[in-house]
């Protein structure tokens, strides 16, 4: 169990912005260490992506560079995809809490479950009362360095109140990359006369009734959300890149749902042909083909770029080696376990900025991330997925992150956890939320969240120094 350092070599002023899952923990992080932090969320309420409305853009495909941007991607029936006991932070369990009726105790919970347990987060450790509300950053941009020192950042926010500008001596990144959607590329689109949406404004399946529909992808969101609008709708046809040329099947439990390869064609009659040759005429082709990394308030002179979704050049997703540590990034790696990655990377950041963990110099963080890239390309891994982290690379990371913070490791339950829980959702995509066979592993978490318990009372009045 971690404590807060009071006495750091040097305490920084620091701007976090965002206010969703790694931004709370991340001024907590910075707090224990003993910085200073003002957290700059342009919503009205924690929770970031997990902040639920109902409210979508007025462009179906969010193309419009001009328009008013929701930044929840929510639906409404979504639940989560990784169990509770695994999700949380490793302080704080993410377990069954007594309520008045209102949460959801199911393993997979609701969105909203998440979003309680974020305020219960926030509650615990008295994090709101560093947040400021409505507060949009425009710019942040580092200042002339005097003599050999880097130079501090200046942040201009707007509010209700009007424009601010305000120096910081660092500046943590956490405003996510679920807002600005990616799109399919589909030869012949332009021409065809159907509607199109991105899965960012989906929330429910009622405007899709009695249609033939189309949903490009079958990750987590495609899967949902074909099953969610095959429920109203007169055909639902997904299009996976995963699959062979050939594909064509029949999905079980429905008659009215199959999966296809990817859109070969898309005409001008209306009908989509898809590379089994098969042809569908469709009302609406769902986007369900993720984000992009999007930092329209940065600007750090070509010092950090967005090249094909590769934020970069970073030292171990975190650090630009040429502005470290004044500029940081939490959370930018994919297909993981978010919330305790968020708060080991968060913990790095805070004891790096003190001066009680050293980087290495900036030549060698280039050379290591160099050779990250190089490595990447020599297995012909495309750079749009530099931050996706497969198969074991998250928890050896995780387990990096801790050993540079002198941190406990994470645990094998969450480790096991998450691997049987990724093998359940391709292999029972339907039903996995609610049937699983690791009873071994939960009680496993549970006995820690007890040892956690007991000894989280008596080190409350330290963690909250």
């Amino acid at each position: 169990m971690a404590t807060s350092h009071p006495d750091p070599t040097n305490s920084c002023h620091v701007a976090v912005i965002g206010a969703g899952a790694a931004g709370l923990v991340a001024a907590r992080e910075l707090r224990r260490e003993g910085h200073s932090v003002v957290v700059l969320e342009r919503g009205s309420q924690i929770g970031g992506v997990w902040a639920y409305t109902s409210e979508v853009e007025p462009d179906p495909l969010s193309l419009d560079p001009t328009r008013p941007v929701v930044h929840s991607s929510l639906y409404r029936s979504l639940r989560t995809n990784i169990p509770r006991e695994c999700m949380g932070f490793t302080d704080f369990p993410f377990a069954t809490r007594p309520h008045d009726g209102s949460r959801d105790p199911r393993r997979h919970p609701a969105h909203t479950e998440v979003l309680a347990y974020l305020r219960d987060f926030a509650k615990e450790f008295d994090i709101e009362e560093m947040v400021r509300f409505e507060t949009e950053v425009v710019k942040a941009e580092q200042m002339a360095a005097e003599g050999e020192e880097r130079g501090k950042w200046m942040v201009e926010s707007r509010s209700s109140d009007g424009v601010a500008n305000e120096i910081y001596d660092a500046v943590v990144v956490c405003n996510g990359h679920y807002t600005e959607p990616r799109h399919a590329l589909i030869t012949g689109i332009d021409s065809w006369p159907g509607k199109q949406i991105h899965s960012h404004n989906y929330r429910v399946p009622d405007q899709f009734k009695d249609q033939v529909v189309i949903v490009i992808g079958s990750s987590a969101s495609g899967v949902d959300i074909c099953r969610d609008i095959a429920q109203v709708a007169k055909e639902v046809h997904v299009s996976s890149r995963s699959t062979s040329p050939e594909t064509y099947e029949k999905l079980p439990g429905y008659d009215n749902l199959w999966l296809h390869s990817t859109i070969e064609i898309a005409r001008e009659d209306g009908s989509v042909v898809f590379e089994n040759g098969k042809t569908v005429y469709a009302d609406t082709i769902m986007h369900c083909t993720g984000y992009k990394y999007y930092f329209p308030f940065l600007d750090t002179k070509g010092e950090v770029t967005v090249d094909d979704n590769r934020v970069g050049p970073l030292y171990k997703h975190v650090f630009p080696p040429a502005l470290a540590p004044s500029i940081s990034f939490i959370g930018l790696p994919w297909q993981i376990t978010p919330f305790p990655m968020f708060e080991l990377q968060s913990k790095w950041v805070a004891a790096v900025l003190s001066g009680r963990v050293s980087l290495p110099s900036q030549d060698e963080m280039m050379e290591d991330t160099k050779a990250f890239y190089d490595k990447l390309e020599a297995s012909g891994i495309p750079k749009r997925y530099t931050h996706l982290m497969p198969d074991d690379s998250q928890f050896e990371y995780d387990n990096w992150l801790a050993d540079q913070c002198e941190y406990p490791r994470i645990e094998k339950w969450r480790e096991q956890m998450f691997y049987i829980g990724f093998k359940r959702i391709y292999a029972q995509s339907a039903t996995y939320r609610d049937n699983w066979d690791d009873d071994h592993l939960i009680v496993e978490a549970y006995d820690d969240f007890v040892k956690f318990m007991s000894s989280y009372q008596e080190l409350l009045p330290m963690l909250k120094a």
